[in-house]
């Protein structure tokens, strides 16, 4: 069976979250329903909701679910920018964030009317707060950042970001899917607009997210029809909402009591490549990272040449963001970070979960020198 440090794409269902999951499918009945099955499913999915708002610190009503963290980011970033005020045309972001995050930003660029300008991110991948502040105006629509990269694991200092945008009146999002479960998620301290969170990042299901959005925010909607929800229309899946409960409160629950174990497991790890193949260079910033994310380059190695033979060896690691798998493409976040596009292609990122053993970062540690030597060989033939 092979050894699994991916969680970053998905994090394994527990046998809790799966039963509890499979025994809400069995629940009949639609929650708008008026009826007392409608109205028992009613009651799981509002149980659920305040569970989500609990251990992200918002009010119950400032929860919509969705379909993932893709629409979350969606809405938010497109749903702030048609409430913008007259006037407020620009939307300012980074190069380093998810695709779901440009995408939805050139899109609105390139069809309705949008002036995007990208504030540059350091060698760490950290935001340049003096660039923000100078960018920051009364014509700008929204701010929107990653609370942490998905990719190299770096901390973005979210309340000094939202600090800068208040002072112009300017809303930010805030992309928490890769931090939910692995760092403190508090919505009301950042005073952000809104915020994006995903259940199988935490061990939920996939294809149920959530979109915090403040009370005082508005958010024109991408889907219209029985208005369900605030700013979303269309039947919640209330099972989904249940597992995704389920799985966050026990994510959040190991974060409390077991964050400083995967911590050490990571550093376990980097201090492990770093020992065998001397001139990995771990990219992030090496202390304000996401406690089980390691992110290296390998000089004189294509990535997807070491992932596909670290998976042949029995492990399963990435490159980068799952949702560019397959892409022959230098990663966007490490070219925003200043790498060249060769020295951006040796990219590896393992991450650590529930799941992950000391026994399994050795046993990567032993495997590892192999696959870069005949990655190497590789390249060079």
């Amino acid at each position: 069976m092979a050894i699994y440090l991916d969680h970053a794409a998905t994090t394994p269902m527990t046998p809790e979250v799966l039963e509890a999951y499979t025994s809400a499918l069995m629940v009949a009945g639609n929650p708008s329903s008026i009826h007392s099955q409608g109205q028992a499913v009613r009651g799981m999915l509002e149980n659920a909701r305040h569970t989500i708002a609990e251990a992200v610190s918002a009010d119950t009503m400032e929860v919509t679910f969705t379909s993932g963290g893709t629409e979350s980011i969606n809405l938010a970033i497109k749903g702030l920018f048609w409430a913008a005020g007259e006037g407020r045309t620009r939307i300012l972001s980074t190069r380093a964030e998810h695709h779901a995050t440009i995408d939805s930003i050139e899109w609105l660029e390139r069809y309705e009317g949008a002036v995007v300008e990208w504030i540059p991110v350091d060698a760490t991948g950290r935001i340049d707060l003096d660039a923000l502040a100078a960018a920051l105006g009364p014509d700008v629509a929204l701010v929107t950042t990653l609370l942490a990269n998905n990719e190299v694991g770096t901390l973005q200092p979210v309340n000094e970001i939202v600090a800068l945008a208040a002072a112009h009146g300017v809303p930010v999002h805030v992309d928490a899917v890769s931090a939910l479960g692995s760092v403190p998620v508090d919505f009301r301290a950042t005073g952000a607009a809104a915020l994006s969170i995903s259940a199988h990042k935490v061990g939920g299901p996939v294809g149920v997210g959530a979109l915090v959005i403040g009370r005082g925010a508005s958010i024109t909607p991408l889907v219209h029809g029985g208005n369900q929800q605030r700013s979303r229309s269309g039947t919640m899946d209330a099972a989904g909402a249940h597992a995704f409960a389920v799985a966050l409160a026990a994510a959040e629950g190991a974060r409390r009591t077991h964050s400083g174990e995967v911590r050490a497991l990571r550093d376990r790890l980097i201090a492990g490549v770093q020992r065998v193949v001397p001139e990995a260079i771990l990219r992030g910033d090496p202390t304000e990272r996401l406690p089980g994310n390691a992110h290296f380059t390998f000089p004189g190695c294509e990535g997807d040449s070491l992932l596909y033979l670290l998976d042949a060896a029995g492990f399963s690691v990435s490159t980068g963001s799952a949702c560019q798998a397959g892409v022959p493409e230098a990663s966007h976040v490490l070219l925003a970070m200043g790498l060249s596009e060769t020295d951006a292609r040796g990219a590896l990122r393992f991450t650590l979960g529930h799941t992950t053993t000391a026994a399994e970062i050795d046993a990567l540690i032993g495997a590892l020198p192999d696959a870069v030597e005949r990655a190497r060989r590789a390249g060079m033939a």
